[in-house]
């Protein structure tokens, strides 16, 4: 039945489909993107944000993403098929809406849906017959078709009739430059055939490769497997991380060995933790829903308590490392790189933070560099100032710990100028024949843990 529907739906594309007009609400870090593309591919795009500030820097042709250019945002408000609002009524006369907006988590690690539903119940009164509606946002299985859906027929309208209904999972990368948006496959889902077809019929025109699924739920869930996949296995292989420093062996030696194996393997790398806006808040709308059905997963279980034990763990064996068997109480820590990956401007869920946090907890005294970072918030509600990477605040520290290894952290100035570093990314190797480095560096799993 699956190859009878893609030949129908690859058949119907050979027809010039109707859905020109595309409004796209939440012009974040999925939602941008998309609005570029859309705008390239001879679409008019209007896109919609609640954030004024957000607005006025695209209306100033200024990009707030660091993987957009002021130059890619120009070539789409100069092309005069792209304007931007805060008003939801703009988007009247789309033929399909785009929903990019926030899921997070609540505070007791539930799904937060009160962005999508607002976003929804905006929408009713302004549907029109025939529309497109795009779920974007990551979500647990059965959102779509039992929170979204029930919501937009407020409006009279019924999915699969007069309105169509779809989920196409984001799986935006920010700062990956080895695949372009467009030639990442997508995923699409309806609630009906009809409401599968025109998704299809519109994503083909934008999207190098489409891969359609039976059902809203299945797209759904392959979502967050993808990334519960990624949770579960960077959890174990910072937890195999430590094992090996007990066993006094270099788990990165370990594992470049294993990956010599041609198949059966994929290397996974320890770090300070896992982060960013997907991977640590996808599994647990997966164990959520699991919940709800009255199991739950282990493995996610264990990954969670996994990850959130790194930080504490981390501070103990960065005291039982520090010179002169100094205390963390006291002690002065100057960390490189708070974002949750290198090389983007991004600090959401990053693991950096918490380690920040749970050093001051402990009495230590932190700064922090990086470059694309002037000020994070701390746990406790207030701001934390970037300072400059000198000479004099490295030879002052008591230990530099590198969080994230961006391309242009200057490691020669950290270890010549460092007492003690600590790497939790493998990123600085000492040279014993430099005259000028006497710094003591201990890399995260190289197995010489004293304790």
């Amino acid at each position: 039945m699956r190859k009878e529907i893609d030949k129908s739906m690859k058949e119907d594309h050979t027809v010039e489909v109707s859905q020109k007009k595309v409004a796209i609400i939440g012009l974040g870090f999925v939602g941008l993107p998309l609005s570029m593309m859309f705008v390239r591919k001879g679409f008019h795009v209007i896109g919609i944000d609640y954030d004024s500030r957000k607005i006025s820097a695209i209306r100033q042709e200024k990009s707030y993403i660091q993987d957009l250019s002021d130059a890619d945002i120009a070539e789409a408000v100069q092309s005069g098929r792209w304007q931007v609002s805060a008003d939801y009524a703009d988007l009247s006369g789309a033929d399909t809406v785009i929903i990019c907006v926030p899921t997070p988590l609540s505070p007791d690690n539930s799904p937060d849906l009160s962005f999508l539903t607002d976003t929804c119940t905006r929408l009713v009164p302004l549907l029109a017959p025939g529309q497109l509606v795009v779920i974007e946002s990551s979500t647990y299985p059965g959102t779509t078709r039992e929170v979204v859906l029930p919501l937009l027929e407020e409006s009279g309208l019924k999915i699969g009739d007069q309105l169509y209904l779809g989920y196409s999972p984001e799986r935006i990368d920010p700062g990956n430059k080895s695949f372009s948006f467009s030639d990442i496959p997508k995923i699409i889902s309806g609630i009906t055939t009809d409401c599968e077809q025109k998704l299809y019929a519109l994503y083909s025109q934008v999207f190098e490769r489409v891969v359609p699924v039976s059902s809203t739920e299945a797209a759904e869930t392959a979502k967050l497997l993808e990334n519960s996949y990624r949770f579960i296995n960077i959890s174990f292989i910072n937890e195999f991380a430590q094992l090996c420093d007990r066993l006094h062996v270099n788990v990165w030696e370990v594992i470049r060995a294993a990956a010599t194996k041609p198949y059966g393997f994929s290397a996974f790398y320890p770090g300070p933790g896992i982060g960013g806006h997907c991977i640590p808040v996808d599994p647990l709308y997966l164990q959520w829903k699991a919940a709800q059905a009255g199991i739950t997963s282990r493995f996610i279980e264990l990954s969670q308590h996994v990850n959130e034990g790194l930080p504490a763990y981390l501070a103990k064996r960065i005291e039982q490392e520090l010179p002169g068997k100094k205390k963390l109480a006291g002690a002065h820590i100057l960390v490189y790189g708070v974002t949750y990956k290198p090389d983007i401007a991004d600090v959401r869920e990053s693991a950096a933070l918490p380690i920040i946090n749970t050093l001051l907890h402990r009495g230590a005294a932190v700064d922090y560099h990086d470059p694309y970072v002037p000020h994070i918030k701390l746990e406790n509600g207030s701001t934390l100032q970037g300072v400059e990477l000198t000479e004099e605040r490295l030879e002052q520290a008591d230990c530099v710990l590198i969080c994230t290894n961006h391309e242009v952290m200057p490691g020669e100035l950290i270890t010549r100028h460092s007492r003690f570093i600590f790497d939790t990314r493998h990123s600085l190797s000492v040279n014993p024949a430099d005259p000028h480095t006497t710094a003591k560096l201990v890399t995260y799993g190289d197995g010489t843990t004293t304790g």
